[in-house]
């Protein structure tokens, strides 16, 4: 029996990086899961390599309707879901004096109200599966603060918060939600170019940066029965960054 046998999760962002990462330990440590993107192609590839246990499906996370046919395909394909990971997330790096509000308000939509839809629209399902855990992921940018990401570290800081808010919420319904906090990880997003990422990297005590499996495998622990008293709490997964 593996991890999570049984558990029936959608991993959002999961076409590349962290996402992918969390779906394939998922699935291979029993869990059944749909992965959800907007990079169709990709998620599509990413699926079909892991097996009759994933499935993926088109998903603007910023729109609630979106949300909705996610839950009802998942439901169709696996069951009641007992997990969510939600995943997805943007980065712009732009000086405050120079940030344009619709560049602002595209970051929040993405990384802070696509959770809140994701915990509110997935509530019903997880009450149908008898409980459940929920794994937002923040960012070190959501315990301190750094130049140039304004809208980041803004949406950050609230998926934390909305975290502990939904955690008290969602007890009676044996339903906990935790948040994870990567610090510089490998990922597309981050090897872009804007980022420094080996100058970042070697700031930190870990004198490098993290790889998706290590975000991952908190995932798993969370997404298990392992970490059943935990909830409305930080996982930092940054080679101490926020230690300095």
């Amino acid at each position: 029996m593996g991890r999570v046998s049984g558990k029936v999760a959608i991993v959002t962002g999961a076409a590349r990086g962290m996402g992918a990462e969390d779906a394939k330990r998922l699935i291979e440590e029993g869990a059944k899961v749909m992965l959800t993107d907007v990079l169709d192609a990709e998620g599509e590839a990413t699926a079909k390599a892991l097996g009759s246990n994933a499935r993926y499906t088109h998903h603007d996370v910023s729109k609630e309707a979106d949300w909705k046919k996610v839950v009802a395909e998942t439901e169709k394909a696996f069951g009641p879901v007992s997990v969510l990971v939600n995943n997805a997330g943007i980065c712009t790096y732009c000086p405050i004096e120079t940030l344009e509000e619709a560049d602002f308000r595209r970051v929040v939509d993405i990384n802070q109200v696509s959770v809140f839809l994701g915990m509110k629209s997935v509530l019903p399902s997880m009450k149908r599966a008898g409980g459940g855990s929920i794994v937002n992921i923040s960012s070190a940018a959501g315990i301190i603060g750094g130049p140039t990401t304004l809208a980041y570290t803004a949406s950050k800081f609230a998926v934390r918060g909305m975290t502990k808010s939904a955690a008290i919420e969602f007890a009676p319904h044996n339903i906990r939600v935790n948040s994870v906090h990567p610090g510089i990880i490998v990922t597309p997003m981050t090897s872009g170019g804007e980022l420094p990422l080996d100058l970042v990297a070697a700031g930190t005590p870990a004198k490098r940066a993290g790889q998706p499996v290590e975000v991952a495998n908190v995932v798993l622990m969370l997404a298990s029965d392992e970490s059943r008293f935990s909830t409305g709490a930080e996982f930092v997964v940054d080679g101490g960054l926020t230690c300095q």
